[in-house]
C-alpha cells in the first residue's frame, strides 16, 4: 500500500511543535526547505502499486534517514540510534513533533533500497543538485561543464587470499551439510580439527617467507576441502527441491575457488559476493582493490556531483562515457549531455557526439581559457577521496551488483548535501559577523555620537 502522508491532519494541543522549539537557522532546517520533498514522495510511490495491506512508511522519512545516512557517515543502526537523540534530525525527515522511539527497524532500510531499485535512487540524487540549484550554490551554466574520472568502490569483503576462500568453503560446506541432516566422512580429523590448522599456518608460512612449506599446506587444505565437496556433491539427489537450488550454488561457488590458480582470469574473491572484481588503478600503495569500478562526474567549478554510476565487468573507461553523460544529462534537467566533458588519458580515442571532450596533455587547437580548463580536470581527485573518507564509498556493504549501483548514487547524493551544509554554515557565519558589525556601529553612534572605527 502506497506510503503514509507526511503530516499529520489536525494538531496536538498538549505538545509544542518542533519549529518552535529549535533553531530555525540551523543548516539542517535550511536544507530540508530546500530539497522537493513532493517529487521524491511521487517518485517513491510508483513502487507501489498494490492497494492492499498495511500504509507504508512515510516516503520523506526514508528518503531523510537515507540522506542523514551518507551525509554523515551511519550505519543503518547508527542514523536510526541518532534520530531519537536529535531533534535536528528529525525535523529533517518531516517529524512536526519530538519523537522519543525509532521510527522504523534497521533492516526496513535494506527492504526500501531493494523496493526502489537504481532508478528510484536516482531521483534521490536528482534532489540535492536541484537544491544547490535554488540555493545559488550552482547556475544553469554550471552543469554545462563537468569533469569525469573513475575509481574503484572497495566492497565489504576480507583481502581474499587462497587459504581464507578455501577455509571459508568449508565451513560453509560442514554447516550446510549439518544443516540438511548430510552425513560427512572423517568429520572431526579433517573438516574441523585439521583444516582450520592448516589455514592458520599457510598465513604463519607466507609471513616467514617460508613458500615452499606454504604450497605443500595449500595443496593438502586444498584436498580437504575437495573431500569434503565431493562428499556433499554425491549426496545433492537426496535434498529437497527447495534446497538443492541453494546447496547446488555454495558447491558450483567452492568448486570455482578449488579449480582457480593465481594467473587465472574471472576469479573468485569472495564467497558471498561473486560480483567482487580485482581492479589495478596503477596506486604504490594499494596495488589491487577488490570491488566495483565507478564513474564520476562532477561540475566544473563547484565540484558537485552530477552523476555517479557503477561499470561492472571493469570496462574501459571511454567506452562508458557517454552513458554516463547522458546520466548527467537527465539528473540535472538539461535533456541533453554536457556540451563540455573534460577526462583524463584514459579517455583517449572517445568521441561522444555533441559535446566537446578536452582531455589531458592535449595540445592541438587549445586555447588559454580551455588549458586553464584542462588543468582544473585533477579538482575531481579530492572530491573521490572526500567521498571515501568522509563518506561511505571507501566500503560498499551492499549486496550484488544492484547494491553496488545503489550504493554509489548513494554516495553522491551524500557528497552534494555535504556541499550544501558547509555553504550554509557559512552562509550563518557571514550573516552573524554582518550583524555584529551593524550593533558596533550602532552602539558607537549612540555612544559617541558618530561611527566606531573597525
Amino acid at each position: 500500500m502506497r506510503p503514509k502522508p507526511s503530516h499529520p491532519a489536525t494538531g496536538e494541543l498538549f505538545r509544542s511543535r518542533l519549529d518552535e522549539q529549535i533553531n530555525m537557522r540551523h543548516p539542517l532546517v535550511q536544507l530540508a526547505g530546500l530539497i522537493d520533498w513532493s517529487e521524491i514522495e511521487r517518485t517513491f510511490s510508483v513502487s507501489f502499486t498494490s492497494g492492499r495491506g498495511r500504509p507504508a512508511l512515510p516516503a520523506r522519512l526514508v528518503a531523510g534517514l537515507l540522506y542523514l545516512q551518507h551525509t554523515f557517515d551511519a550505519s543503518d543502526e547508527a542514523v536510526v540510534n541518532t534520530w531519537v537523540e536529535n531533534p535536528y534530525w528529525q525535523f529533517f525527515c518531516g517529524e512536526v513533533y519530538l519523537q522519543t522511539k525509532s521510527p522504523i527497524d534497521p533492516s526496513s532500510l535494506t527492504r526500501w533500497r531493494k523496493r526502489l531499485g537504481e532508478e528510484g535512487v536516482e531521483a534521490l540524487l536528482m534532489a540535492p543538485i536541484e537544491a544547490a540549484r535554488h540555493g545559488k550554490l550552482i547556475s544553469k551554466a554550471s552543469v554545462q561543464r563537468v569533469i569525469v574520472d573513475t575509481t574503484v568502490m572497495p566492497k565489504a569483503v576480507a583481502h581474499p587470499t587462497d587459504s581464507r576462500l578455501l577455509e571459508k568453503s568449508r565451513q560453509h560446506l560442514v554447516k550446510t551439510a549439518k544443516e540438511h541432516g548430510l552425513p560427512l566422512r572423517q568429520n572431526y580429523k579433517n573438516y574441523n580439527r585439521v583444516a582450520p590448522r592448516l589455514a592458520a599456518q599457510i598465513g604463519r608460512y607466507a609471513h616467514a617467507k617460508q613458500f615452499k612449506r606454504m604450497r605443500k599446506a595449500l595443496r593438502t587444505l586444498r584436498s580437504r576441502v575437495g573431500r569434503v565437496h565431493r562428499d556433499v556433491q554425491r549426496q545433492l539427489d537426496s535434498l529437497p527441491e527447495a534446497a538443492r537450488a541453494q546447496v547446488q550454488e555454495l558447491l558450483q561457488r567452492t568448486g570455482r575457488i578449488l579449480s582457480q590458480r593465481t594467473k587465472d582470469k574471472n576469479k573468485l574473491y569472495a564467497l558471498h559476493a561473486p560480483e567482487v572484481e580485482c581492479i589495478a588503478k596503477g596506486k604504490a600503495r594499494t596495488p589491487y582493490e577488490f570491488g566495483v569500478k565507478v564513474s564520476v562526474a562532477t561540475t566544473l567549478k563547484e565540484g558537485l556531483v552530477g552523476g555517479m554510476r557503477s561499470m561492472p565487468g571493469n570496462p574501459y573507461d571511454g567506452h562508458k562515457l557517454a552513458e554516463q553523460l547522458e546520466q548527467v544529462g537527465i539528473l540535472t534537467g538539461m535533456d541533453r549531455p554536457p556540451y563540455t566533458a573534460i577526462v583524463d588519458k584514459g579517455y583517449r580515442g572517445v568521441e561522444v557526439e555533441g559535446v566537446r571532450i578536452l582531455r589531458s596533455g592535449q595540445r592541438r587547437g587549445i586555447t588559454k581559457a580551455l588549458k586553464a580548463m584542462i588543468d582544473r580536470r585533477s579538482a575531481i581527485e579530492p572530491t573521490i577521496g572526500h567521498m571515501k573518507m568522509d563518506g561511505w564509498l571507501g566500503r560498499n556493504p551492499l549486496k550484488a551488483t544492484l547494491g553496488d549501483a545503489i550504493h554509489a548514487l548513494m554516495c553522491g547524493a551524500g557528497h552534494n548535501l555535504r556541499l550544501i551544509l558547509a555553504a550554509l554554515r557559512l552562509y550563518c557565519v557571514r550573516m552573524g559577523l554582518s550583524m555584529r558589525a551593524v550593533l558596533a556601529t550602532m552602539v558607537g553612534q549612540a555612544r559617541f555620537g558618530r561611527p566606531r572605527s573597525m
